[in-house]
């Protein structure tokens, strides 16, 4: 194969993927006459998505937005935690333990907390995408700015640089790459915690359609639902890995080259 074919061949290798999942999945329903209240076939799903194309997009719109709030508010909170653990050893020892076992912690168990202090509706939805979301951010930049090479910052200090300029200018910069990593992570994570919310204490967006479709064995609502959550996480994922390559070209140069 030439190397033009090889590219084009790995440029669409996701959709000839996918397209092979898809003919799978339709022929096993088909042979193995599987009712679509157990598992339905993607040409039923399809259907849904045109009869309730609608109801879809309005629940789609909550969920989205929902999720960029406590995914805005995660990358805020995520940055300056990860600035602080990161840059001071003390902090470090100190928050980094308290975040891991907070961490662990599952969400499930938190959201009937919040419907207490907030009540059914936004609050939740908002909060747990909040919650789920910021930990990969804050361990990746603390990550960036507490692994700089010694050699360098010693250097640096040499030349006159105060820890405050080394952290600014130097190990923030080198974060970048651990920064856009931690958001591609984190906003599948806020999607997730977003949907959590809504099938447990929510009054609309997709986890509600889902959980609605699901009480009424109406599968293929519910299917279609996933992957309606499924396209717009996949969505942003390629959105950040686009400004990614912008920004941090120098940290893919291998990459590129190969």
């Amino acid at each position: 194969m030439t190397p033009a074919g090889r590219r084009t061949l790995e440029r669409f290798s996701p959709l000839i993927l996918l397209a092979a999942v898809l003919l799978l999945w339709e022929l096993v329903v088909r042979l193995f006459s599987i009712p679509e209240f157990i598992f339905p076939a993607p040409t039923q799903i399809a259907q849904q998505f045109a009869e309730f194309r609608s109801a879809l997009l309005e629940a789609a719109w909550k969920t989205f937005w929902v999720t960029m709030v406590g995914f805005a508010i995660s990358i805020v909170v995520g940055v300056l935690l990860g600035f602080l653990i990161g840059s001071s050893r003390m902090a470090y020892q100190a928050i980094y333990p308290l975040m891991v076992a907070f961490n662990a912690v599952p969400k499930a168990a938190v959201v009937p907390i919040l419907v207490v202090w907030f009540g059914i509706g936004l609050g939740p939805g908002i909060l747990t995408a909040f919650l789920i979301s910021f930990f990969p951010i804050t361990v990746n930049i603390a990550t960036g700015l507490a692994t700089l090479e010694p050699e360098l910052e010693d250097v640096l200090r040499v030349l006159g640089a105060r820890r405050w300029d080394v952290l600014v200018k130097v190990g923030l910069p080198r974060s970048m790459p651990y920064f856009y990593g931690s958001l591609k992570v984190a906003i599948t994570l806020a999607f997730v915690g977003t949907v959590l919310a809504e099938m447990t204490a929510g009054d609309s967006g997709i986890g509600y359609l889902m959980q609605t479709a699901g009480s009424q064995q109406r599968m293929s609502l519910a299917f279609a639902g996933l992957v309606t959550i499924g396209a717009m996480a996949m969505a942003m994922y390629e959105l950040f890995s686009w400004i990614e390559m912008r920004t941090t070209g120098w940290a893919h140069r291998g990459s590129q080259a190969a």
